[in-house]
Order: C-alpha cells, then structure tokens, then sequence
C-alpha cells in the first residue's frame, strides 16, 4: 500500500469541512449597474400566495422589489411580460445532466431552455469524481444552476465504515482516511462530499439490504437527501420497509405505472402510492412526460391510462406534490422523460383540474424547495421556488398559448429567449449542494496555477 502525499486543495477548490461549505474564491457574479425589471406579467407564486399582475425587479441576480408598479429609471432593463405567465424558476430534482460526462449532445442548455433553473443530476454511475468533474463545467460557464447525487454503488465501494463516511460527508474525516480508504486523487478527495444526496439505483446496481441501513444512517446523519430508483413495486417495497421511519423519495415513481400489461401497471401505481401514504418519512415525484395526455413519450416509457389516473388521484390529494423530467431532450443516454415537457405538464394539470394553477405551479417550485430545505436541514433552499424580495433572481416566463418558456432566467441573468439559448447567459449558473450555491467551484480554474513543494 502506498501513501499519497498530494493533501486537500481547500486553499483553492470549494470542499466541506466541518459541516460547513468552504468558499474560497467566493461570489464571482456578473454585475450591472441597473435593475432588471419584469413589466405586467401575470404572477403565479405559490409560496408567498401571489396570483396577480405584477412587476418583479431584480438586482445583482437577487428579487429586490415585487409590487403592482414599478417605475423604471434609465438604466434599468425592462422585459415586457404582458400576457404571460411568470412563475418562480422550475426546480428539477431529478434530471439526469452530462450523465456519464457525455460531450456531444447539450442536454444541460435543453434543461434551460425548457424553463429549469436548477437541476439535481443522480447520474446511475455517480462516482466521487462526479462533483468536481460536473463542476469543472459550472466554472467554465453553465446556464443553470447545477448540483448532483452520488451513486449508493459508489459511496459503499470504499474501505470505510459507516461512521468514517457520515464523517466525510460532513467534512470532517481525517485527510490520512480520505486519501488511503475513499480515493488517491487530491481534487477527488477534497471535493466528492459537495453533494445534494446519495441515489439508489435499482436499474444497474444490487446493494444489500445491511449496505441499504447504511446508507438512511449516512444521509440522516449528513443531512442529505436519499432518491430511490422507482419501477418495481416489490423493489420499492423493500427499500420504503427498510426505511424504518427515516426519509426516501422515490425518484420517477410514475415508471412504475407503465408497460404493456395495463392491469399490472395500475395495479403497481397503487402500491407505490400506497407507501408514500403509509410512510410519514416517505415522498415522492412523478414525471411530467407521463403526465400529459399522451402518456409519455414513444422513445420512452408509456404509462396506462388506468395507471395515470392512480397519478392524477395522488397529485390531487398532495399525496405527491414533486414533478420533475428525468431526462432530457437533446441526450445520448434518455430518462423516462423529457424536460421540455415540464412547462406543458404545468398548463395541462391545471387544465384538467387536476390541481389549480398555483398547486400545479408549486410541484416544480415551492414544493420542491421545501423539500430540500426539510431534508438538508438548510434555510438557504427558502431562497429558491418563490418569487419574494430576497429570493435569487430565477424566474421563468411562459407563454400560455404556445405553452413554452418566453423568457428564463438564472441567478438574474437571461439564459433563454423564445426557446433560444443567450450567450450571455453561459455562466449564469452555479453548483448547489446540502450547503446552499456556489459560483465558482475552483476545479475549472486548476489549469491557472502551478503548484510545487
């Protein structure tokens, strides 16, 4: 066994410790001298209760003023929003973002087009590496603000306990454990603990049930957020039993209600809606593509009609009040979903009466914001999914008639318009994870410096 005698990077890189997120380089945001305002637009912000015309300024990415009118200066920037709506930007808990670092498609720039703001990543393969590769990219400039899980697989496949992994994850494992029992890889070992939650994949690894206890110990403990791959009912049932009380979502639980087999799919819906309604401890999503009208998409999973409506019935009764796409539009390795289907999946709730529009509204905005501010422990997740003075400048402006997002912005920076990516906006976004955002990770700068002994 050989020593790495390569420590923490802490000095430059973003990392945990002590339970707290280390920020060296601090806020790099882009400034203007002037408010950017948003005229007339028809404001639907579920957590501050708002269903009106209203003006929205903002300020150095930040909601500084909302009220009926806001008279402009001369150096201000106006957006005319008359006829549109204008929601809190959509928060996507479960979308899989540059999964397994594809380069050649732009599924992250189709994610911001379509009206997502932040997106949480939970890659099948998530390993250590995943944060500092991902955020190697937020620092050479991304649209949205971004944030991952790692892989349950992963975080189990080192040489650590229990107890020396809930210490890592909370910053505070000792640098001689870090590099000879979880990676030999400085950035790596500083930098893997930057996450939002572990994922359970179903799909592509088996993990035992004792690993499984684990794992709930290590996100209570941690204060992150545990996702659950959701398709078979038994697998789902076993993970929830095991649970005893502590906190799973079940990620893209409408997959369950698909197939050829109509009868076994609704019948499979129930039961994964049965354990959320059974388990306090226990949430879960659904996603917007399977929601709609047509069920889903023809190159993905199709739900029955019969299983959809066990969706809608759950979604009416906020038994499930998260929506999230899964997948993505322009995108090698596909979801379930597509997250150019969020906005319409929003309209169309309501259209249905299914939910009323500001309920429909909330399962990608509020809702998802409360529940990550409830399982980090973490106020700073009040900030995002609502529209009050004080909140980060994410909002997304949609076009009922053509059900798609007119205007997106991320961190008070216009990253689309008209469906159109903005240049500008390449770096509007910044990493998120437990411990709230930050703008600049440090790993895409690295190649600036030059370190020796």
């Amino acid at each position: 066994m050989y020593s790495n005698n390569v420590k923490f990077t802490s000095d430059v890189l973003f990392s945990v410790k002590n339970n707290k997120l280390l920020d060296p380089i601090g806020d790099a945001m882009k400034t203007f001298s002037g408010r950017t305002i948003l005229k007339n637009g028809y404001v639907v912000d579920p957590k501050n209760n708002v269903e009106s015309v209203k003006d929205i300024a903002m300020v150095n990415g930040v909601i500084v003023d909302v009220a009926d009118d806001i008279p402009c200066d001369k150096d201000d920037r106006t957006v005319d929003c008359e006829g549109f709506l204008v929601v809190p930007g959509l928060i996507d808990v479960h979308i899989h973002l540059g999964d397994l670092f594809e380069i050649s498609t732009d599924p992250i720039g189709c994610a911001a087009r379509a009206g997502v703001t932040m997106g949480l990543s939970p890659g099948a393969g998530n390993t250590y590496m995943a944060p500092a590769l991902l955020a190697a990219e937020v620092d050479r400039g991304l649209p949205i603000n971004l944030g991952v899980y790692l892989g349950a697989a992963n975080v189990m496949g080192t040489q650590c306990t229990k107890e020396e992994l809930i210490k890592y994850f909370r910053g505070e494992l000792s640098e001689k454990d870090v590099f000879s029992k979880i990676t030999r890889t400085a950035i790596t070992g500083s930098t893997g603990n930057v996450i939002i939650g572990i994922k359970e994949h179903m799909g592509h690894f088996l993990i035992t049930d004792e690993q499984v206890d684990e794992i709930y110990d290590i996100c209570n403990e941690a204060k992150m957020v545990f996702l659950s791959h959701t398709q078979d009912p038994e697998h789902c049932e076993r993970i929830v039993g095991l649970s005893k009380g502590r906190p799973v979502h079940l990620g893209h639980a409408t997959a369950g209600g698909t197939g050829n087999d109509e009868a076994y799919a609704k019948e499979s819906m129930q039961r994964i809606v049965d354990q959320v309604k059974q388990n306090k401890e226990c949430t879960a999503e659904f996603v917007s593509s399977n929601l709609r009208p047509s069920r889903g998409h023809r190159e993905c999973l199709i739900m029955g009609k019969a299983a959809q409506q066990v969706a809608y019935d759950a979604l009416a009764d906020k038994t499930v009040d998260i929506v999230i796409s899964d997948g993505h539009g322009d995108a090698t390795m596909k979801g379930y979903g597509d997250s150019r289907d969020n906005v319409p999946a929003i309209l169309e709730l309501a259209e249905l009466g299914i939910l009323s529009l500001k309920d429909s509204v909330a399962t990608m905005t509020a809702n998802p914001a409360a529940h990550l501010a409830k399982r980090t422990a973490n106020p700073w997740f009040d900030k995002v999914g609502n529209l009050g003075v004080g909140s980060m400048g994410n909002v997304t402006v949609i076009s009922r008639e053509n059900k798609l997002p007119m205007y997106v912005f991320v961190n008070g920076e216009m990253v689309s318009f008209e469906n159109r990516s903005i240049r500008c906006g390449n770096g509007a976004g910044g990493w998120i994870s437990r411990f709230g955002m930050t703008r600049r990770p440090g790993i895409g700068d690295l190649t600036m410096y030059k370190y020796g002994k």
